[in-house]
């Protein structure tokens, strides 16, 4: 079992990347993600999760606080990057270590609000392109500098919400973004809706969050170059 503080990379896929949580994650979301990211990582209670689910994951990250002795046991010893840094997440910790063209984070939102703002802070943060995967949500952070060009239908949701003061420009938004500036207490763009069968988004800095239905987890993996 390998001791590391995760200060970079140490899995590294060209592949996209599953990276599965001990959060609420059913079967069904589970093998969707690993039809579009077959290269599963585990964030420590995760990966007994994978167990249960007869998947064997291909390194586990975090403080192991929650992983119980017998995935340890089951689990290759090179595996296991165990972290004592109490400072971050083990989502955190796990994004920090993959390097992967894109990583389908799932078992990261559900129950607990805490978490769930967690994981915004942490992809709002991360240099690595993540989408989190949850029952009801596809989740992004928006990164600066970049277009996205998301597919959609007319009246569809397209949630925005700033993790930070940021201002943007839109194409096919019932409300247009462009002037308008951002702010976690301030100004916010939940609710918004597209008008027709693809919406643009840029932004001048980082920090917005975007949120669309789960359905459209295949389309976003194809738009973010997954």
């Amino acid at each position: 079992m390998a001791q590391s503080d995760i200060s970079g990379p140490h899995f590294r896929s060209p592949h996209n990347v599953t990276l599965l949580g001990a959060g609420d994650c059913d079967a069904a979301t589970l093998a969707q993600c690993l039809a579009l990211a077959p290269v599963l990582v585990a964030a420590d209670g995760g990966a007994s999760r994978a167990l249960a689910a007869d998947h064997m994951p291909q390194a586990v990250f975090g403080d192991f606080d929650s992983i119980d002795a017998a995935a340890k046991a089951a689990i290759p010893a090179d595996r296991l990057f165990p972290s004592a840094d109490q400072e971050t997440t083990d989502f955190e910790k796990s994004l920090a270590a993959i390097a992967a063209p894109l990583i389908l984070a799932t078992g990261f939102l559900g129950a607990r609000v805490d978490h769930q703002l967690a994981a915004f802070n942490a992809i709002a943060r991360s240099r690595a392109q993540c989408i989190l995967v949850g029952a009801q949500d596809v989740c992004f952070h928006a990164q600066c500098g970049r277009d996205y060009l998301l597919p959609s239908t007319p009246g569809e949701r397209v949630s925005l919400f700033p993790m930070q003061q940021v201002r943007g420009q839109s194409d096919g938004l019932r409300w247009p973004i462009a002037g308008l500036t951002f702010a976690p207490a301030g100004r916010i763009g939940t609710s918004n809706m597209a008008t027709g069968p693809m919406v643009r988004l840029a932004f001048e800095g980082g920090g917005m969050i975007v949120v669309m239905p789960r359905h459209r987890l295949a389309d976003l993996v194809g738009a973010l170059g997954g």
